[in-house]
């Protein structure tokens, strides 16, 4: 446990550029505290002290506006860049490397026993406000986008974009996720850029129009 929480802390000054230092990231960073509070409270389920880790993790959810639910299983190197209003239920599974930003949900659509939130893949990014939803699939190397809500499984090495979530790119290396948001492809962008390039094609059957009238 104690070497999980280790990385936990060196992964958050890798990612984060604006970490100066260990002690800065152990005080300052509330992403950083829930993981603590996780880690501790998962290691008190496996014990069968359910009720304490659960008051440790309701403790956590008020110091900090993430919750993670005790059972829920997490690899190594998870970082939660700004961290407010993350939830991750019972039966998520996440893997190693998975780097996630506020307001994602990790969510269930049945009451029902059993799996009913979503498994994670390795080197996974999930942007801000992003909701994974049910007993889906993420594969590894995989980005969601800002906003997006995804209720289907995802191959690995995918960009996922959109309500509902759609996959717009696929291919993408173990660099480019290392790389993080900026190594990914925007889709405005591409948009726009696809316009610019019709545009003197535009102009031209504009011109002949002119010429017609």
């Amino acid at each position: 446990m104690l070497k999980l929480i280790k990385e936990d802390i060196e992964v958050a000054i890798e990612k984060d550029p604006a970490a100066r230092n260990f002690l800065e990231v152990i005080l300052l960073y509330p992403g950083v505290h829930a993981l603590i509070g996780y880690r501790i409270t998962h290691f008190l389920w496996g014990l069968n002290l359910k009720f304490l880790a659960r008051f440790i993790s309701f403790f956590i959810r008020w110091l900090t506006g993430i919750e993670i639910h005790p059972a829920a299983i997490i690899g190594k190197r998870f970082f939660i860049d700004h961290g407010m209003g993350v939830v991750i239920g019972e039966t998520s599974e996440v893997g190693d490397n998975v780097f996630i930003y506020h307001g994602v949900t990790l969510g269930g659509l049945s009451s029902k026993n059993g799996k009913r939130h979503p498994t994670i893949g390795d080197n996974v990014v999930i942007g801000a406000g992003a909701q994974v939803l049910g007993p889906t699939r993420v594969g590894s190397f995989t980005k969601i986008g800002s906003g997006s809500v995804v209720l289907q499984h995802v191959p690995e090495y995918s960009t996922v974009i959109g309500v509902p979530g759609r996959i717009v790119f696929s291919g993408a290396t173990t660099q480019d996720v290392a790389d993080g948001e900026e190594a990914f492809p925007d889709p405005v962008a591409k948009d726009i850029e696809s316009m610019l390039e019709r545009l003197p094609q535009m102009e031209k059957e504009i011109r002949e129009l002119k010429k017609k009238i």
